[in-house]
């Protein structure tokens, strides 16, 4: 019996919905494992390093040329909405009315932990040549691995700041307003490391194209009904994501920045939360898939799980040195700095998006992005073991003056 295509494509759909969701719900990971922790990480297992190396010929079957084109798609779709999506959850008005106390701690918390991966950096092309890309030059490699490490990955801390029931109070609103300018950082960073000297007049061009279409959006998307702005959202994002790539800078650049010119104000709080939701329910699932069969250990297991290692010392060491430093320079309370440091540190997506730029660029090489990839997930799973104890260590003396049990 000849089996097609689209059976196979569907095999494969059905691996990668119930594998990380049966890990997930049985072993009741929730706590230091979200589901998309578990994702990512089986994303890994089901890539070529692992379930390719242990059973070639299943993995060949599966997750043959064509059925990988029909998941990129998938992925790529997947991604740039959701990008877009961390774009507009920027509150750039907020940052702005606390710009000196926000800028502070926004930028302590990016520039210590890149200036600590810039030295994991150093320390990765000291151990071998196999970690920087082909196209690559020195400085982009350091720069490139150095960001990787100063990423917070901003939609994942709006999930955990959820499930922790803080994201309404004033201390998670302060820790957005600081993931979200280093959100605009980092994607300032990465355009400077694509920079690419052939296509600079195309990214002139793009520069000057983007800013006058997104003025033309803003203006448009205030006068048409609620209901069509977050369909007049999409083709915008499309558009800006095409001439993105067409200039060099990536499609995902172009998607981040078409939802960062947007008001916050202009959707509604609620649907922009559960379309977030759904998007990383129904297709997500499908990138970390794809992110996962890019994953491989041409210089062995051991010098990328060191590699990893590394990277997550460098990212989480900076991370909270960097906003210990900015709670002494602003006479923050005793405890805070920590817990917002371990909370700015989660990496997860957007450093996974970050890290799979750098290789399609040709900035790093497959082994750094495994490296890159592991970091993330450790980063991530550290987050709620490490915060959930400090809250409940706040809100106790609160309940135990009112009488309840904390």
């Amino acid at each position: 019996m000849t089996i097609t295509i689209t059976e196979v494509y569907l095999i494969a759909m059905l691996i990668i919905f119930t594998v990380p969701y049966l890990i997930w719900r049985l072993f009741r990971t929730e706590y230091f494992a979200p589901l998309v922790v578990v994702q990512i990480l089986c994303g890994i297992l089901l890539g070529p390093g692992v379930l390719g190396a242990a059973f070639p010929a299943y993995y060949d079957f599966v997750f043959r040329p064509e059925v990988i084109s029909m998941l990129s798609g998938i992925a790529t779709w997947a991604v740039m909405i959701f990008v877009w999506i961390a774009g507009i959850e920027l509150d750039l008005k907020s940052a702005w009315k606390n710009r000196g106390e926000t800028g502070t701690t926004a930028g302590l918390a990016l520039a210590t932990p890149l200036l600590f991966g810039c030295g994991a950096a150093i320390l990765l092309l000291q151990m071998g040549d196999g970690w920087m890309g082909p196209n690559a030059q020195t400085w982009q490699f350091i720069l490139g691995i150095g960001m990787a490490c100063a990423v917070t990955a901003l939609p994942i801390l709006v999930l955990f700041l959820e499930k922790l029931e803080i994201l309404r109070q004033p201390i998670g609103q302060r820790i957005l307003r600081y993931a979200s300018l280093d959100d605009i950082a980092i994607w300032g960073v990465l355009a400077l490391i694509l920079l690419d000297w052939d296509r600079i007049g195309r990214q002139a061009i793009f520069l000057v194209v983007f800013a006058a279409i997104a003025y033309c959006v803003r203006w448009l998307m205030i006068r048409v009904p609620t209901k069509d702005r977050w369909y007049l959202g999409l083709v915008w994002m499309a558009l800006a994501a095409l001439v993105s790539d067409w200039a060099g800078l990536h499609y995902m650049v172009g998607a981040f920045l078409a939802g960062a010119v947007l008001d916050r104000d202009t959707f509604d709080e609620a649907q922009m939360d559960l379309f977030r939701n759904h998007i990383l329910l129904a297709i997500m699932p499908v990138f970390f898939l794809s992110t996962g069969l890019r994953t491989e250990w041409d210089m062995g297991g051991t010098a990328v799980f060191a590699a990893a290692a590394i990277l997550l010392v460098a990212s989480v060491a900076g991370k909270l040195a960097g906003v210990k430093l900015a709670g002494m320079a602003l006479g923050w309370k005793k405890g805070e700095a920590s817990l917002i440091g371990w909370l700015l540190q989660t990496k997860a997506l957007i450093m996974i998006i970050f890290a799979n730029i750098l290789l399609d660029r040709g900035v790093i090489t497959n082994d750094a992005f495994t490296a890159c990839l592991l970091m993330a997930a450790a980063s991530t799973m550290l987050t709620i073991p490490m915060v959930a104890p400090m809250l409940r260590k706040e809100t106790a003396p609160v309940a135990a003056e009112e009488g309840t049990p904390p």
